[in-house]
């Protein structure tokens, strides 16, 4: 009874055993204790801080059910047959069915310069004889794909009925029968596959044809146009290099013409060839004049001391003697700006002309000469530096056809229509989650 009265717990342990409910014992009066002397308050203790409560466990779910065939998954795989499979045959059906094979003709060219060297050049060292030139191959290359090759080559071989033939049979892969000049220079594009290393000059093509002669051909018209393309920049670089001398030449023979013109009209007028010679003879003549008067007087004194005062003789030689110097003093006179000439000038004034009419002849001359050598000199130049077209690759005649390249369009088309439909799809889902 004292073991239950201590510990109630277990009595009600017991009696949870046993299904009976404990008795009560009557409580024994408890006495009073004794008071106690009242000690100092101690201080109230701080409250401690309540703990943080704990997150709630994560929730437990029931297990996915099994899943089932629903209308979206069929939908999903409609979608597929009808975005992929479904155009990989018809792609593969034209591939293999219609698509008319097309042969391959290749050609590699490049633009060589020769700058031959001089004499000088020679003597101070050797240089470069030949080099690439990088510009002249960018022109061709941009040439080659210009709307003015097209028509060349179209007037040359008919580009439209070669290409458009087959038109109704593949009409992906050929030419319409009715298209532009704007048409088939984009569809020269497709069918003329340039490579092109601007480094080296190196161009090389590859032409696309339905047959192995018409690749052959439209490569060779290729190259027999690039090459009068490049012969016409040569031709151009020429002219530029000797405009300026030729120029100058031109305008040096037209002063020379001038000079020659002006004093052949100074002849005309005054019958004078040469007045430098001219003037030498009329010396010439007042020399001999001077000499006979010179005789003459001699004579005339000797007379004197022979014959007497009256003398026939003395009256001839004095006669001789006015005579001379008459004829003495009227050719000096011509030298005189007083005295004028058969064309009515002074004699001094026609010698001034025709000097000044020779020194500008004179110049004419050597402008002249020194405008034709810088002329040659710089055709010589022009000439050295000449360009034209090598080909590293001839065209060649294929045997088989390589394009179109039916596994690989059919791969790529594949390929891009799972690209196209599983991106579809994905957004779809995404659209369809956010709801």
């Amino acid at each position: 009874m004292a073991d239950n009265q201590s510990n109630p717990a277990a009595s009600k342990q017991a009696s949870a055993e046993t299904g009976k409910t404990p008795s009560k014992a009557p409580a024994k009066p408890k006495s009073k204790p004794e008071a106690k002397p009242k000690a100092a308050e101690a201080p109230k203790p701080k409250p401690k801080p309540k703990p943080a409560a704990k997150p709630p466990a994560d929730p437990i779910y029931a297990p996915a059910r099994p899943a089932r065939r629903q209308r979206r998954h069929w939908m999903l795989f409609l979608s597929f047959l009808v975005c992929v499979i479904l155009p990989s045959f018809i792609t593969g059906g034209y591939l293999w069915t219609r698509a008319v094979d097309q042969y391959t003709s290749s050609v590699g060219f490049t633009v060589r310069r020769e700058d031959t060297p001089s004499a000088v050049d020679l003597l101070g060292g050797l240089g470069a004889f030949s080099g690439a030139s990088s510009s002249d191959s960018d022109i061709l290359f941009e040439f080659i794909q210009s709307q003015e090759l097209v028509e060349r080559v179209d007037e040359t071989l008919d580009l439209h009925s070669l290409y458009s033939r087959h038109h109704t049979t593949d009409p992906v892969f050929s030419l319409a029968p009715d298209s532009s000049i704007e048409d088939l220079v984009d569809y020269w594009q497709r069918m003329v596959l340039i490579s092109y290393a601007p480094g080296t000059g190196l161009i090389e093509l590859k032409i696309l044809a339905f047959t192995p002669e018409e690749a052959r051909a439209i490569a060779q018209e290729i190259f027999r146009e690039s090459s009068e393309m490049i012969n016409m920049l040569s031709a151009i670089a020429r002219e530029d290099a000797t405009r300026y001398a030729r120029e100058e030449l031109d305008t040096a023979v037209a002063q020379l013409k001038q000079a020659r013109q002006a004093l052949t009209s100074f002849r005309s007028r005054t019958q004078i060839v040469d007045p430098s010679a001219d003037i030498q003879m009329q010396m010439g003549l007042l020399n001999t004049l001077q000499q006979q008067l010179g005789k003459e007087l001699i004579d005339y004194d000797l007379l004197l001391t022979s014959v007497q005062q009256g003398d026939p003789r003395l009256q001839k030689s004095q006669q001789r003697i006015a005579a001379l110097r008459a004829r003495i003093e009227a050719e000096r006179d011509k030298f005189g700006s007083g005295r004028e000439t058969a064309s009515g000038e002074g004699y001094a004034t026609l010698v001034a002309e025709f000097e000044r009419l020779m020194v500008d002849r004179e110049f004419a001359e050597k402008k002249y000469t020194g405008a034709l050598s810088n002329y040659d000199i710089a055709l010589a130049q022009a000439q050295r530096q000449s360009r034209y077209l090598a080909a590293y690759l001839h065209p060649t005649l294929a045997e088989s056809a390589e394009y179109p390249r039916r596994p690989l369009l059919m791969g790529l088309t594949v390929l891009f229509l799972l690209i196209a439909w599983s991106t579809s799809a994905l957004i779809y889902y995404s659209l369809r989650d956010r709801r």
